[in-house]
């Protein structure tokens, strides 16, 4: 699974793909903070997160749990800008190696020198502190338990933010400090359920309780948590104290809190059972997340689809009436019309055609006999002429295809501040380097069907150029769609030109060589169009990678941590229920 978060990527802007990745992000974060490293050391000490509201009192409530200042309190929010990791010496090389948190730098902390108020205390943050972790051995930390104080959940700060729930993801315990004006807020609570859905040990510390409110305070946060799925959490009162001259609350205002973190610390089964309950929990709740991101992966895949279809018809249009201009003898007007009539003496041939089909071979005789016209005026006007069909339906896929995707909010996206909507600059010359390569691939036709026959030697011999060019005519008249008076000048001479091939070569043999010089010159229109193409399909990137065999890996998964935690989680309930008994 980590393999499969570590590549993922989310790149459309889909709705809520926000969440998604922040879900992703989180995920791969809690396997390498928590979940991998909890795994491989079931027997580690545990690790208790004290998180809570801006001002809740989280700092202050840790000196007071240690007996002496460790961490910085104070009025100035927030507070905690470097979280602390008090842990008992023996625990130390539990947490000097990057088991946990690995993404945190570690800084070696000491001991606060006697008399050194809690406003002075522990280590003054750096422009590094969110991505450091400060060490300090404790005496003070039961063995086989380490204190975490994190920043606030809900502070000005996103790095604090971040950080705090990043630590928060990576305990085996919460100690969750809120306060008595201040419980019901909703940050505290979104974390509190997230808290319920990994089913990790909570112990909920309401702090600064006016006197006389205890109970009816109390009751009503207990009531709060077990409708939220939390009646196992652990419920401690701290009365309102005035702070002393060291800035530390009175022994006995945590005593409770300190009474129970020594007895989990003394109580190795219980110690296993809280680190396999919130582990399995926490497993169960990534399955949930992955199904998650198999719908974002899903809708991705959807997208990035449309898009590519979207840009596939808008190329295919073109293809499509690039091909028809080719052949329905549109091309066979203007410039190339005029150099053709020029090239073969439209009057002579028609007269010739009048006359019967059986003197065109005299006529042909006679006009290769003599000197005709250059056929390069020819292929230059039907250089130019294709070349202005092939890049003018060029510009308008892309148009087509700019307009779709701004219609698209992650086409938009992807285009962002970049104008498609037109040909890369260097599409005209592109274009005109593949007619000519495909000018010479039709002479290179008629020169081999020539070379089979060696009777029409001498009539080859004078014209290769000029037969290649009756060729190309021919081919853009293939389906003879002219109509009107076209007919009789275009079509006339399209016709003229495929009887004089046919004299030559034969009927079956022009069809062949029509069909083959046209299937090249479509087969090279598209690879002029896929270029094109491509500059809209390069931009969805890995949103292809988005496959069906991807999803389907991460249900696959999903289910399979599902069932993992599931199956775990009634093995250590078998145990505890045996050990029961036994007792």
């Amino acid at each position: 699974m980590r393999t499969e978060l570590a590549k993922l990527v989310l790149p459309l802007e889909l709705p809520g793909v926000e969440q998604a990745r922040a879900t992703a992000s989180s995920a791969l974060g809690q396997l390498d903070d928590y979940i991998l490293p909890r795994w491989r050391s079931l027997d580690a000490p545990l690790l208790a997160v004290v998180g809570g509201s801006t001002g809740a009192g989280k700092s202050t409530l840790v000196n007071a749990l240690m007996g002496h200042p460790v961490t910085r309190s104070g009025a100035i929010r927030p507070t905690t800008r470097q979280p602390i990791l008090l842990h008992h010496p023996d625990d130390a090389p539990w947490f000097t190696s990057s088991r946990v948190l690995p993404t945190l730098h570690r800084v070696q902390g000491g001991r606060v020198k006697d008399n050194t108020p809690a406003s002075r205390a522990g280590v003054a943050p750096d422009a590094g502190a969110m991505t450091s972790l400060v060490l300090v051995a404790d005496p003070a930390v039961p063995a086989g338990v380490a204190i975490l104080d994190a920043p606030d959940v809900d502070s000005i700060s996103d790095d604090n933010r971040q950080l705090a729930g990043q630590l928060l993801a990576a305990a085996d315990l919460w100690l969750f400090v809120t306060t008595a004006n201040r419980y019901a807020d909703a940050v505290p609570w979104k974390l509190l359920l997230d808290a319920a859905s990994r089913d990790i040990t909570v112990a909920v510390i309401l702090d600064r309780v006016p006197a006389g409110a205890e109970q009816e305070i109390a009751a009503d946060l207990q009531e709060m948590l077990i409708r939220e799925g939390l009646s196992g959490a652990e419920l401690f009162i701290v009365p309102e104290s005035n702070l002393d001259e060291m800035g530390m609350l009175p022994s006995d205002a945590v005593a409770p809190i300190t009474s129970w973190l020594d007895q989990i610390g003394s109580d190795a089964a219980g110690r296993a059972e809280i680190v396999r309950r919130t582990l399995n929990g926490t497993v169960r709740s990534l399955s949930d997340r992955l199904n998650s991101l198999g719908l974002a992966v899903q809708a991705q895949q959807d997208a990035s689809r449309q898009l590519e279809a979207d840009v596939h018809a808008a190329f295919a249009d073109a293809s499509t009436r690039i091909s028809k201009a080719t052949s329905d003898g549109s091309l066979l007007r203007g410039e190339v019309l005029a150099r053709w009539q020029d090239f073969v003496g439209t009057g002579e041939f028609f007269r010739a055609l009048e006359n019967g089909i059986g003197r065109v071979r005299d006529r042909i005789g006679a006009f290769f006999k003599g000197q005709p016209p250059p056929a390069v005026k020819v292929e230059v006007a039907i250089e130019t002429g294709l070349q202005a069909v092939i890049v003018d339906q060029g510009a308008r896929a892309c148009e087509d295809a700019d307009q779709r995707w701004r219609a698209d909010p992650a086409g938009r996206q992807l285009l962002a501040m970049d104008d498609l909507s037109g040909v890369s600059p260097d599409f005209a010359t592109e274009v005109a380097a593949e007619i000519r390569t495909w000018q010479g691939e039709v002479m290179a036709l008629i020169r081999a069907e020539g070379a089979a026959k060696r009777s029409q030697a001498r009539w080859l011999s004078f014209g290769v150029n000029g037969l290649g060019v009756i060729l190309m005519i021919v081919v853009f008249s293939f389906t003879g769609g002219l109509t009107g008076a076209e007919v009789g000048i275009a079509g006339g001479t399209a016709v003229v030109g495929q009887k004089l091939l046919e004299a030559i070569f034969g009927e079956d043999a022009v069809r062949r060589l029509a069909k083959e010089a046209k299937e090249s010159l479509d087969m090279r229109c598209d690879g002029l169009l896929e270029r094109q193409q491509q500059r809209f399909l390069s931009r969805l990137g890995s949103a292809e990678g988005a496959s069906d065999p991807l999803v389907k890996h991460l249900d696959e998964l999903a289910a399979q941590l599902s069932d993992l935690g599931a199956r775990d989680g009634q093995r250590g309930r078998r145990s505890r229920s045996d050990e029961g008994k036994r007792a």
